[in-house]
């Protein structure tokens, strides 16, 4: 990948890097040839590999499960739709054990948090040089591009960026759902009156501070753990799959041994922040805490 001349350090620094698209304070509109250009262009850079694939997934599930719909039967069914109704009943069981509300939004949510998660993982399973050999030769050939200056990286949810995105659309609607069950004061009454209270009113008042604080935390904990779980999960596999790529021919054992047992990571993953979502707006959901 990125010729021969790449030293260890160059090849995974390479494979690590996204192709970033922003305002560069010199260059202007342009992509970032390096990671330090990639800083340069500040917040509103655009990660376009980790926004490409995630679109994409997106758009392969809507067209599976809509191709699924379509062409359900009573009669024998074929395996996309088997594997559609397995799904939609596995999503459909976890929400009604851990969610305690009425929310007819929650069980489709859960599904596509779940579905989309997956698949997007599912990217790391593809061999690490693969596309992005491909991105790279359509870089030099069609644009005249420097090799060595075309990243792609194609796990969405090894960036940061795509992992705390998804993240802070849960927590957006644990807010949201909080203050319309509750109702404003109630949420507010939440983050101020427990876990600490007092029958005294003056006591009460002095325990406002330390419980907003120890609530503040708990709840700003809750996006912070989501992103940083997956995030740090799928970008170890893929750390790992990189440096088994540094084997050359000797890499094919460890490569197939390491995607087998990538493969539970992948849904566990998937699962987990799939539930954690549903117990996160179970608990804004509820009008008592």
């Amino acid at each position: 990948m990125a010729g021969t001349t790449q030293t260890t350090s160059e090849y995974i620094q390479h494979h690590l890097q996204n192709l970033t698209f922003g305002l560069h304070p010199e260059n202007g509109l342009s992509f970032a040839h390096n990671a330090q250009e990639a800083s340069d262009m500040g917040f509103w850079a655009i990660n376009v590999d980790t926004l490409g694939w995630s679109i994409a997934m997106g758009v392969l599930f809507l067209w599976l499960f809509r191709k699924a719909a379509r062409a359900a039967t009573t009669g024998v069914p074929s395996g996309l739709q088997n594997m559609v109704e397995m799904l939609v009943e596995f999503v459909d069981n976890s929400v009604k054990e851990s969610f305690h509300g009425k929310n007819r939004l929650i069980a489709p949510l859960s599904l596509t948090i779940f579905v989309w998660i997956f698949l997007l993982n599912l990217l790391d399973l593809v061999p690490v040089d693969w596309l992005p050999q491909l991105a790279q030769e359509i870089g030099v050939s069609f644009f005249g591009a420097d090799p060595h200056h075309v990243f792609f990286r194609v796990v969405p949810t090894t960036d940061i960026n795509a992992t705390l995105g998804l993240a802070l659309s849960v927590f957006a609607l644990v807010i949201f759902y909080s203050i319309k069950i509750k109702g404003f004061s109630g949420f507010i009454a939440e983050l101020t009156l427990h876990p600490f209270s007092s029958s005294n009113k003056f006591a009460q008042v002095l325990l406002i501070p330390i419980n907003f604080l120890l609530e503040a935390v708990t709840l700003l904990a809750k996006p912070v753990s989501l992103a940083l779980r997956l995030f740090g999960n799928l970008y170890a596999g893929e750390l790992i799959f990189i440096l088994i790529a540094l084997l050359g021919l000797w890499q094919l054992p460890l490569h197939f041994a390491w995607a087998t047992f990538h493969i539970l990571i992948i849904v566990l993953q998937a699962f987990i922040f799939m539930m954690l979502t549903i117990v996160y707006l179970s608990q804004a959901s509820e009008e008592q805490h």
